[in-house]
C-alpha cells in the first residue's frame, strides 16, 4: 500500500511567536517520525495547491475570511491569547484547507491507498465565524463539506485530546456527516460532552466519549469496536476523515491522557480498516512533545500502509471505560446503534 503525504514550506512560516507550543517544529517531527518508521518507499510526497475561496465558503463566511486575509496583510496580531496569525498565515491557511481536496482528487484518480495531509496551522477547533485554539480555518470541514455536497457519507473522527468544538458545530445539523470524538473532558474548550449528540436533521450523527485525564488506549479502541464499529456497519460510510490529534500521548505538555505510540498504530489501523481503500485521509490536529508527536506519527503512517512500526507499546488500565460504556447504552436505547 502507499500513502499520499500533503505538505509545503509555507505551512513552516505560518509564526506563533517564541515559545507558542504549535510551532514549525512540529512538521520536522512529524516528517522525521515518517522516515524512522521506515516508509520511504510507500510514501509519495505532493505539495498540495491552495483551496480556492468558493471551496472554503462552504464552512466559513466570506466575511470571515476577508478579516483573516486583512489581518495576515498587515503583518497579523492575536486573535486571543492563543491563536496568533502572522503575515505569512493566510497564504499558509489557504494552501492547508486544500491539501484534503488535493488529496480526495489524487485518491480518486488512484495514486495512493490513503492520505495524510501534514499541515499547519491546524483546524478543528476553527467554528465558521471564529478562530480559536491555535486554529484558523477548519481543514477537516473543508474536505467533509466538499465530500457531502458531491454525495458521499462522511465519517469524521477525531482522536485529538481536545474536542474538536468547531467540526461539530459546523455538522451538528447536517446527516450527511458523522462527527466521533474521544478526548480528555474536562478539558479545553469545555465542549464535547455525553448528550451533545446532534440536532434536528443531524440528530444521533454527532458521538462524543468525553473521557477523563489518566486513560489509556484500551479505552478508545473500547469505544472504535462497541460504538464506532457498528455505526459504520449501520451507516455505511464512503469516506473516512480522521482529525488525528497526537497530544493524547503521555508525554504531551498540555494534557492528562495516557496513549503510546503503540495505541495510535492501533486505533489507526482500526479505522482505516472501516472504509474502502482509496476512501480515507488524515488530518494532523494537536501534539506539543516533540519526541512523542515524531512517534506517534510515525507509527500511525505504518498502520495506514499495513506496516507495525511499534516505538512504545500499546497502554491500558487506565479510566474511562464507564464513559464507553455509557455512550454505547445511550445510543443503543435511542436506536442509533
Amino acid at each position: 500500500m502507499t500513502v499520499l503525504v500533503a505538505t509545503h514550506p509555507q505551512f513552516l512560516l505560518h509564526d506563533t511567536g517564541h515559545g507558542h507550543p504549535e510551532r514549525p517544529a512540529r512538521l520536522t517531527a512529524v516528517m522525521e517520525g515518517i522516515d524512522a518508521a521506515g516508509l520511504r518507499d510507500a510514501v509519495v510526497r505532493f505539495e498540495p495547491e491552495p483551496a480556492s475561496w468558493a471551496a472554503i465558503e462552504r464552512v466559513h463566511p466570506d466575511r470571515y475570511l476577508l478579516g483573516l486575509e486583512e489581518l495576515s496583510a498587515i503583518g497579523g496580531g492575536h486573535i486571543d491569547a492563543d491563536t496568533v496569525v502572522s503575515e505569512e498565515s493566510f497564504a499558509a491557511v489557504l494552501r492547508a484547507a486544500g491539501a484534503g481536496l488535493d488529496a480526495v482528487d489524487r485518491l480518486d484518480a488512484g495514486e495512493a491507498d490513503v492520505a495524510f495531509c501534514a499541515v499547519r496551522p491546524p483546524g478543528h477547533h476553527a467554528t465558521p465565524r471564529q478562530a480559536m485554539g491555535f486554529c484558523l480555518v477548519n481543514n477537516v470541514a473543508v474536505t467533509a463539506a466538499a465530500l457531502a455536497d458531491r454525495g458521499e457519507r462522511v465519517l469524521i473522527v477525531d482522536y485529538d485530546a481536545h474536542h474538536g468544538n468547531g467540526t461539530q458545530d459546523i455538522f451538528f445539523r447536517d446527516p450527511r456527516v458523522t462527527y466521533v470524538s474521544f478526548h480528555e473532558y474536562p478539558l479545553y474548550p469545555g465542549t464535547g460532552a455525553m448528550d451533545e449528540t446532534g440536532w434536528g436533521d443531524g440528530v444521533g450523527t454527532t458521538v462524543n466519549f468525553p473521557i477523563p485525564a489518566g486513560a489509556t488506549g484500551d479505552v478508545l479502541r473500547l469505544g472504535l469496536d462497541t460504538v464506532v464499529a457498528p455505526l459504520v456497519e449501520r451507516w455505511a460510510p464512503t469516506w473516512l476523515l480522521i482529525s488525528a490529534g497526537f497530544d493524547a500521548h503521555r508525554r504531551d505538555p498540555l494534557t492528562g491522557l495516557e496513549l503510546t505510540a503503540g495505541d495510535f498504530a492501533d486505533i489507526t489501523a482500526a479505522l482505516v480498516a472501516m472504509v474502502p481503500r482509496g476512501r480515507c485521509l488524515v488530518f494532523l490536529e494537536g501534539g506539543y512533545d516533540l519526541e512523542a508527536l515524531s512517534m506517534s506519527a510515525g507509527a500511525a503512517l505504518s498502520a495506514l500502509v499495513g506496516g507495525d512500526h511499534r516505538p512504545e507499546p500499546a497502554s491500558s488500565g487506565g479510566p474511562g471505560r464507564t464513559v464507553v460504556e455509557a455512550v454505547a447504552r445511550m445510543r443503543s436505547a435511542a436506536g442509533w446503534s
